[in-house]
């Protein structure tokens, strides 16, 4: 199973199990002492092989981010908020003391060692332990809001993005580019932030979806930046794409729909996480009361 042999005035020492082989110098030229290394390397290799032990890789973070930067496709405004992240890490400056900027940069650099260990390129990672949720965005659009970009909103095609993604609560990275073999009757097959999902298509959404031919093909530069600009002149303030989500699930939450349905809607994996977002929302529509 282990044989020990010499190379270049150097001991060696090589495993072999089922087909897998680790060849590993014991570092020594004297044959006594690689006779004593051989139990424990021998151990250790056999571990790694039936991989129990794998071998711990390591790269210094200035080479990870570089890898994680020109790997990675995000928008061109996330890419750069990411390296000036990883600029500030490197050069040991502290974090911002905004809690939103000082959220964003901690969670650029935890994610950057996620990647480098979903990849195999390290086996240890040194994240930040810190607080990474910063202040909950709890903006929602009232009726007349959402009438007002329903029946403003140009082009039309860009018009029945807006309303679909609210009909259906659907992420934007998730119906942007919807295949048309995904479609069915009462769903849409797309890939959401955990993996496919199904989209529950509602009469709204079904009569959008019936007449928007070719479906969208938009990136995600296009969907934030349009829709900034054509919420600014239409004059509706503090607004995002993705607050039509948060829209969705709350008026439903207050039209008597079960938490569990909602978060099943959402595409959410536990309950947890849609109380957990809605929660401060639902305080603030409880209506007056005496005790």
């Amino acid at each position: 199973m282990a044989s020990l042999y010499k190379n270049n005035n150097v001991w060696y020492i090589s495993v072999s199990i089922s087909g897998k082989r680790i060849t590993r110098s014991l570092k020594t030229n004297d044959f006594n002492v690689a006779k004593k290394l051989k139990v424990k390397a021998e151990y250790h290799i056999i571990a790694e092989l039936m991989g129990f032990n794998k071998k711990e890789k390591s790269l210094p973070f200035s080479e990870l981010s570089k890898m994680y930067l020109s790997q990675v496709n995000r928008s061109l405004n996330t890419h750069n908020i990411y390296k000036n992240a990883f600029k500030r890490y490197l050069a040991g400056m502290p974090l911002p003391t905004n809690p939103n900027s000082r959220s964003m940069h901690i969670r650029a650099i935890n994610a950057c060692w996620n990647w480098g260990l979903k990849k195999g390129i390290i086996t240890k990672a040194h994240k930040l332990d810190m607080d990474t949720r910063g202040e909950a965005r709890q903006r929602t659009y009232t009726e007349s809001e959402l009438n007002l970009m329903f029946e403003n909103i140009e082009p039309l095609p860009f018009n029945l993005f807006v309303q679909f993604a609210y009909y259906t609560g659907a992420r934007s990275g998730e119906i942007r580019s919807i295949s048309p073999e995904n479609v069915k009757r009462d769903y849409v097959v797309v890939r959401g932030k955990t993996g496919r999902r199904m989209i529950k298509l509602n009469s709204q959404a079904k009569n959008i979806i019936e007449v928007v031919n070719p479906l969208w093909d938009y990136n995600k530069d296009y969907v934030s930046q349009k829709f900034k600009k054509e919420v600014r002149r239409l004059d509706i303030k503090n607004a995002r794409f993705h607050d039509l989500r948060r829209t969705f699930g709350l008026n439903l939450i207050k039209q008597g729909i079960s938490i569990y349905k909602v978060a099943k809607l959402l595409g959410h994996k536990s309950v947890k996480t849609t109380e957990q977002h809605y929660a401060p929302l639902l305080t603030i529509e409880i209506e007056d009361f005496e005790l």
